[in-house]
């Protein structure tokens, strides 16, 4: 571990980005041409006491969650994620799963969609990244490890995790689910993860094993989703997925159809955002 390494690691990679590149609005005031450090620890979800303390190469080891956030922040490439990861004295982390690496590319392109609500997702439905409207739609993403990150195990084995689509919708997402579930585990090839997933989720949920033993296979690419929102009710909107080169990662997000209600229940969902609003009777 070189903290003091780490800390000027993380200010050459803060000078070298824009607001802009990053999604945030450019001021007329500002003194550096690269990220100021209260900008990096809102993208990053620290505090800008704990990350100046960082470029400072002093204060407690990062964890990974945190290193994972930074590289996402900073949009480092593999190698400087890799590089990061050393300096703090940390294992290199897997391809799969909540730490998994997200592509700048696919980073700057989530950027851009400030007025659409999306977010980047694993092939097994693990949230790595959302954008405001996001958070405001679905929710936030569980402050979960391990399989429990994984919306399609919740799916199966939490049952209040379904209360964000009509009843009538249940059954429809179970079966494309599972589907997409087969797709991802083939393309891992012997990944323990997925397999441990799909073990745990045979012998919990009779749902999951009659669906598994259907045999059916499909990518989940775009269909229409009917979302439950406690302020607007149900929504109805067209999902799309842009999958990585390998397929194991997918910017997803949502659209309304043109002329449709949904038009304005988005504006208006601009609007709220995730403020907290009193229950009808309290206001």
């Amino acid at each position: 571990m070189n903290l003091s390494e780490l800390g000027v690691f993380l200010q050459s990679r803060r000078a070298r980005i824009t607001p802009a590149e990053v999604g945030l609005p450019t001021g007329p005031r500002r003194r550096v041409s690269g990220l100021r450090r209260d900008e990096v620890s809102q993208l990053a979800g620290a505090s800008v006491e704990y990350y100046t303390e960082l470029e400072r190469g002093r204060g407690a080891q990062p964890s990974p969650q945190m290193l994972a956030a930074l590289s996402r922040a900073l949009r480092l490439d593999n190698d400087e994620r890799d590089h990061l990861f050393r300096l703090a004295g940390r294992a290199i982390p897997a391809a799969h799963g909540t730490s998994a690496h997200v592509q700048p590319a696919m980073l700057a392109l989530l950027d851009r969609l400030d007025t659409t609500p999306a977010q980047i997702i694993t092939d097994l439905h693990e949230t790595l990244v959302q954008n405001r409207l996001a958070v405001a739609l679905v929710g936030p993403a569980p402050q979960t490890t391990g399989l429990e990150a994984s919306l399609v195990y919740r799916w199966f084995s939490d049952p209040a995790t379904r209360s964000i689509y009509p009843a009538e919708d249940h059954a429809h997402h179970s079966r494309v689910m599972v589907s997409d579930l087969r797709a991802a585990v083939a393309r891992r090839e012997h990944d323990a993860r997925s397999l441990e997933m799909v073990s745990r989720l045979y012998d919990a949920s009779t749902e999951f094993a009659e669906l598994w033993d259907r045999g059916d296979v499909a990518v989940r690419r775009g269909e229409r989703k009917r979302l439950n929102h406690p302020e607007l009710g149900v929504i109805d909107l067209n999902c799309q997925n842009l999958f990585s080169e390998d397929g194991s990662q997918r910017l997803l997000f949502f659209t309304a159809p043109p002329g449709s209600p949904a038009v304005e229940q988005l504006r208006l969902l601009d609007v709220i955002g995730t403020q907290e609003l009193a229950p009808a009777d309290q206001r």
